[in-house]
């Protein structure tokens, strides 16, 4: 068998964190526990514990990198034409492609939501993509705002899921990077509406107090 002896302190980690994301592939995050997890990574039971306390540890940490892989995807995607719609379709590859990542980045029940690595990753990912959604509709007032990022949020994430689940290629086929795009152009054509029934600035000087009559 296999010990953590032969692996320096970070490699060792970084094996674990693989057998961990593979035990998640295979099971789901409710299946996951330490012993599998060091039985996949070939060492010692105390390894996992020893690196990430417990399994709610290891589930951070997955969770850690995977927004940390979600931001470089969209902040990539921020710096191309269409940004609204390449921003949408990252977060879709994304997901697609580090499905167990995105298991368990969205499950407060398992995951240490005051770990400060997590907080961090988290806002980072998210920073770019509120930016984006902020832009895209001229600088919202912020209860617009809130309303247009859960939309965009719910358009993508809930995409990603159904087809992660299978429902999506039941009824519309097995390639989802062309229904993607059109999710994507859904998301844009939904965003292009609510700027544009949005109260300009002149107007809401118009209709506050002391305004032009």
């Amino acid at each position: 068998m296999v010990t953590e002896r032969r692996y320096h302190h970070g490699d060792l980690r970084r094996v674990v964190l693989e057998a961990a994301v593979k035990e998640i592939g295979v099971g789901g995050p409710a299946a996951l526990s330490m012993r599998e997890i060091a039985r996949r990574a070939g060492v010692s039971h105390a390894a996992p514990a020893h690196h990430f306390g417990d399994r709610r540890g290891v589930v951070t940490a997955i969770a850690t990198e995977g927004f940390g892989l979600l931001h470089l995807a969209t902040s990539r995607a921020a710096s191309e034409p269409d940004t609204l719609l390449q921003i949408a379709l990252a977060y879709i590859r994304f997901a697609l492609e580090y499905p167990a990542h995105f298991d368990v980045m969205f499950r407060p029940d398992i995951l240490r939501l005051d770990d400060r690595d997590l907080v961090s990753a988290r806002d980072s990912a998210f920073e770019t993509f509120y930016g984006v959604v902020r832009n895209s509709l001229n600088q919202p007032a912020d209860a617009e705002f809130t309303g247009a990022v859960v939309a965009a949020w719910a358009i993508v994430h809930g995409f990603a899921t159904l087809w992660l689940s299978g429902s999506l290629s039941l009824e519309f086929g097995d390639d989802p990077e062309a229904l993607a795009l059109l999710a994507g152009r859904g998301l844009v054509d939904l965003a292009r509406v609510t700027a544009q029934q949005l109260p300009s600035e002149a107007d809401e000087r118009a209709r506050s107090p002391g305004g032009p009559r």
